[in-house]
């Protein structure tokens, strides 16, 4: 069975950082790609950024503009997000999410994906 669970999400101030990590088991992670979307109320869910299998080629949302950053930790099966300098703009529940096995493209688009977590809370209060 697959379980991809995100952590570290919460309720910070404007500017602060905050990392979200999303643990993934059931699978072989090294062969997925993994992203992170967010979705704020009354919104659609949005690409945030994606990382390749090996880690060595990420892409971005446009609004991330060099605030965020992603990565992955293959032996501990774990992606994370890190997020500097937060804005009430960036409130949302983030999700991770595992998709495109042994391909070598990256997609931005939420279908292309197979497995999702339940989402974390980030609320950046000013």
């Amino acid at each position: 069975q697959v379980h991809v669970v995100e952590s570290g999400g919460g309720l910070v101030q404007v500017g602060v950082s905050l990392r979200l990590s999303c643990a993934a088991s059931g699978i072989s992670f090294s062969s997925y790609y993994m992203g992170w979307f967010r979705q704020a109320p009354g919104k659609e869910r949005e690409f945030v950024a994606a990382i390749s299998q090996s880690g060595g080629s990420t892409t971005y949302g446009q609004f991330v503009k060099g605030r965020f950053t992603i990565s992955r930790d293959n032996a501990k099966n774990t992606v994370y997000l890190q997020m500097n300098s937060l804005n009430p703009e960036d409130t949302a529940v983030y999700y991770c999410a595992a998709g495109g096995k042994y391909s070598r493209s990256l997609s931005v688009i939420s279908g292309n994906y197979d497995y999702w977590g339940q989402g974390t809370q980030v609320t950046v209060s000013s």
